[in-house]
Parts: C-alpha cells; sequence; structure tokens
C-alpha cells in the first residue's frame, strides 16, 4: 500500500506512475488580491517564461493536507498570520510534461494532484519574507507582489492553467 492509498479521495496515476500528493495556497489580501510569487532558479533569478506562481508544496507521508498547506505557506513566504477560508472539494490534477517528468522527478509521478486552500491573509505585508525563508528554507520564490486572480491563469505555466482556472473560480467569490 502507498501513502496515497490513505488520502481520502486520491486520484489514481496513469501510465503506472503515481500522482505526486500536493498541496496549493491561494492567499487573500484585506483587498481580495492574491499573492503571487515569481520563482528563484537558484540564484535569485527566474530565466524561464511564467514563472509567477501561488504556493504550493508536497504532503509529507501520514501529513494532514490541511496542515502541509500552512507549512508550505509558512516555508515559502513566512506568513502565519491567515485565518481558514475554504478548500476544494476534491484534487486537483496536472501532468507533467515529458521533460518536466524526466529531469525534475526522475519519471516517478505523472502529475501532480493538489488540494488547494484559500486562506485570508491576517498580517502587515512586511510579514511576508521570500528571500529569506524561515528555519534554513531555500528561498524558491526571488520576488512578489499581489495580484488580481483573474489574471493568474496568464502567469502560471501553460500545463498548469487548467488548474489554476479551476481554483480561481471555485474561490472567486472570496476575492471580491
Amino acid at each position: 500500500m502507498s501513502e496515497t492509498d490513505v488520502i481520502p479521495g486520491f486520484p489514481a496515476g496513469k501510465a503506472g506512475r503515481p500522482y505526486r500528493p500536493c498541496v496549493g495556497i491561494m492567499l487573500i489580501n484585506k483587498d481580495g488580491l492574491v499573492w503571487t510569487g515569481k520563482r528563484d532558479d537558484g540564484n535569485g533569478l527566474s530565466t524561464y517564461d511564467f514563472a509567477w506562481q501561488m504556493p504550493q508544496g508536497g504532503i509529507d507521508p501520514s501529513e494532514d493536507p490541511r496542515k502541509a498547506a500552512l507549512r508550505e505557506l509558512y516555508e515559502e513566504t513566512s506568513v502565519r498570520s491567515v485565518s481558514y477560508l475554504g478548500e476544494t472539494e476534491n484534487w486537483l490534477t496536472y501532468d507533467y510534461p515529458a521533460e518536466v517528468q524526466a529531469d525534475t522527478r526522475k519519471g516517478k509521478f505523472c502529475g501532480q494532484a493538489q488540494k488547494w486552500y484559500a486562506f485570508r491573509f491576517e498580517g502587515p505585508d512586511s510579514e511576508i519574507n521570500v528571500l529569506q525563508p524561515p528555519e534554513g528554507h531555500s528561498a524558491e520564490f526571488g520576488e512578489w507582489r499581489w495580484e488580481r486572480a483573474a489574471n493568474l491563469v496568464d502567469l502560471i505555466v501553460p500545463f498548469k492553467r487548467d488548474v489554476y482556472a479551476q481554483v480561481v473560480a471555485i474561490f472567486a467569490p472570496l476575492t471580491a
């Protein structure tokens, strides 16, 4: 039995490979804008197109997905001042393009299955620190900004756009 067998409603993989269990976070400020960060390729720069995304990350074995969302949000943005607004009912999936599957994930996963959470940011913008993440975590973003939810789909890499469109539609009432 794999770790994904114990996650309720987790989707089956494809071609003999499982989906990687992940969470995504839509962090919404008091003005209804959504946090987005520009991915860092490891040297403080982003050298690829469509580098902007919302926080996301893997779920550790036996970790509750909502707790994973709070952990990932903290590790990537330093943010802890949030209140829970909602979550997607179902897992949303995307498949990795062949080059991502081979290079990034060594062929272990066919893509990601994500449970998405919406949180209201309750702190000051000065709480957000992507350049020096807490507890020795590596920076995953080189910069960040607040963005209108309607613009998010055009900022993300094409293979994640369908999931982003679903997330934006599901959480749209929370950004109004």
